[in-house]
């Protein structure tokens, strides 16, 4: 079987790792949009969060990690017994994630659950697809807090939904997926239908970003909720 080769380069990325909570044992980030979590194959593709991250803190490891153009809150741990902790919170899902996208349009429902399983679309690398037949369970939880007008400059505007959206499940480009599932992708999606300005050309970034995080911290027992400020 011949193997599919990544031919994306990602173009560099300036803007620089926020660390929003830190202690001896973890951090919580607020990664760019634009900067891979983990670098790529390619060596052209070596910048990334870890790669940034270790230089400073040798041995941490990335606990989950984020789309390259999704943007908001990563957990890392900095040794293998903290991310081994925090990885079974996860696996277990005990880890509360929320993210804020804007939508395509004016998402008519003001609240539901998306349930649609996900696979792999091998024909189309790196796409993932809608398939009741041999796709994993995916279910995400969807709140609208506003429809507006978004700008797009030479006084363009299109309408936009924001939402919040809650996986209930961890699937490959889940929230992506879904939303185009509903008909209304991510502003900014370019793989999954969310170009839309006047030249048919994507957003400069995705529009999806993780706002909120709450995990029980493995040392104390305590509950950490970590909040980061929308950027859009």
């Amino acid at each position: 079987m011949s193997s599919v080769i990544d031919t994306f380069i990602a173009p560099p990325c300036e803007a620089p790792i926020e660390i929003l909570y830190q202690d001896d044992a973890l951090l919580v980030i607020n990664k760019p949009s634009g900067l891979l979590s983990l670098s790529g194959k390619n060596p052209q593709n070596w910048d990334s969060v870890h790669y940034r991250l270790v230089q400073q803190f040798a041995g941490c490891t990335l606990v989950h990690r984020l789309d390259f153009g999704t943007s908001g809150l990563m957990l890392v741990g900095l040794n293998k017994t903290i991310t081994a902790a925090l990885s079974q919170q996860f696996s277990q899902r005990s880890v509360d994630k929320t993210y804020h996208a804007l939508l395509c349009g004016y998402l008519p429902e003001n609240s539901g659950i998306i349930d649609a399983p996900i696979a792999k679309d091998p024909a189309h690398f790196p796409l993932m697809r809608i398939d009741a037949t041999v796709g994993k369970p995916a279910q995400s939880h969807f709140e609208v807090e506003q429809r507006s007008l978004y700008p797009l400059g030479s006084g363009v505007t299109i309408p936009v939904t924001r939402v919040k959206l809650s996986p209930l499940t961890g699937r490959t480009h889940q929230l992506r997926i879904h939303c185009q599932f509903l008909g209304y992708p991510i502003v900014g999606c370019d793989l999954y239908g969310g170009r839309l300005d006047s030249e048919g050309e994507s957003h400069p970034r995705l529009m999806l970003h993780a706002s909120s995080l709450s995990f029980h911290h493995p040392l104390t027992g305590d509950l950490m909720r970590i909040y980061s400020p929308l950027p859009f």
